[in-house]
């Protein structure tokens, strides 16, 4: 009987799970998506890589999912068995805590095994690629960046560029350009403009071809107007710059080298993630218990402020390590030994293992 109770609550539970956090995922997949395609039309993100950066971000925000989604599908499952009053008949084949515990514990060791390597490898590893993606858009030298009818900063020649046409060879139709060199005001007028190599394999040309060069001073009267046939603007390709990924995009080796707070502040928050799994599920068994009349939700509330309160807490421990008011030795832990205990405190009064408080207490007959 045991063991198909386990079955049955593991089943549940994990089917809850996958719901959960699939709708959470979604929600904030969907939030993400508006930023990316804002990163995109302003050059921060090249267009063929917005769902290469949309799974790396998915996969970030999975190290958050796992472990609320778990303890809200907890709470979830086992409300549902004690609004329909199975959880009384499992009771009452001699189903207990201990029994309860078993299939909880094996989701979340599982999900607690996943979260980890998550956040110790995967998520770094995440961060690092978009970061490395987001400065190669931002050293793109090329025209590719353009689009017809929209105005562009073109970096390299500190210029903005507008092309009514772009055609598939990559050139530019009906092209306006202004730039400001040493306070004068440069604007092109041209037919076509291209982009064109030279001998130094760091340095580009941008050809313009039929057209007009204006030039002056803002507020003064005189303007030098130059007709054209061609017309060419050099610039320097930029040099590859080191991207600083911080202690968020640093590799768990190279945090142990580090002696750095904020390294070793970060590393103890990776490794409490899964911590956080594992606690959250002993938490959440005795916070899901309920009477039938109170429904499905009663724990959601208090849950939600119980997993609030934690994750707020880990944040402010990580804080104070960063900033030396913690020694590192004690670092985030005792925020886990402080849930830890109240979850047994918990789980003591809710299963009468503990005495319960003396005005809750029921007189005895006489």
């Amino acid at each position: 009987m045991a063991a198909i109770a386990s079955r049955y609550i593991l089943r549940e539970a994990a089917q809850t799970w996958l719901a959960v956090t699939g709708v959470l995922l979604l929600i904030l997949v969907t939030n993400q998506f508006a930023k990316v395609l804002g990163d995109a039309a302003s050059n921060k993100v090249p267009r063929e890589a917005l769902l290469l950066v949309m799974g790396l971000t998915s996969l970030q925000y999975l190290t958050i999912l796992i472990p609320v989604g778990l303890f809200l599908a907890i709470l979830l499952a086992l409300g549902r068995l004690y609004r329909d009053s199975e959880m009384y008949a499992l009771m009452a084949c001699g189903v207990g805590p201990a029994q309860l515990y078993r299939p909880v514990m094996t989701l979340a060791l599982v999900l607690a095994a996943v979260v980890g390597w998550l956040a110790l490898d995967v998520s770094p590893s995440a961060i690092r690629e978009v970061r490395r993606i987001g400065q190669e858009a931002r050293a793109r030298a090329d025209l590719s960046i353009m689009e017809a009818g929209r105005f562009v900063k073109f970096g390299q020649v500190d210029a903005v560029v507008y092309a009514e046409r772009v055609s598939a060879d990559g050139h530019l139709h009906n092209v306006f350009v202004q730039r400001r060199r040493d306070g004068v005001i440069e604007v092109i007028v041209a037919a076509e403009a291209h982009q064109q190599n030279t001998p130094d394999p760091n340095v580009r040309m941008l050809t313009f071809s039929n057209g007009r060069r204006y030039e002056g001073e803002p507020g003064a009267a005189r303007f030098k107007v130059v007709e054209f046939v061609e017309h060419g603007i050099p610039y320097s390709l930029p040099g590859q710059v080191a991207v600083n990924f911080g202690a968020k995009g640093r590799s768990v080796a190279a945090l142990l080298e580090s002696g750095s707070l904020a390294d070793v502040a970060e590393l103890q928050w990776r490794v409490s993630v899964p911590v956080m799994v594992l606690v959250l599920a002993l938490l959440a068994v005795p916070l899901g218990r309920s009477s039938p009349r109170q429904g499905r939700y009663a724990g959601l509330i208090v849950g939600l402020l119980v997993y609030f309160s934690y994750s707020n807490l880990l944040g402010v421990a990580r804080v104070w390590v960063e900033r030396g008011k913690v020694p590192p030795v004690l670092g985030l832990w005792w925020v886990h030994a402080g849930f830890i205990a109240a979850a047994l405190l918990l789980l003591a009064m809710r299963y009468g293992v503990w005495p319960r408080p003396w005005w809750r207490r029921r007189p005895r007959p006489a």
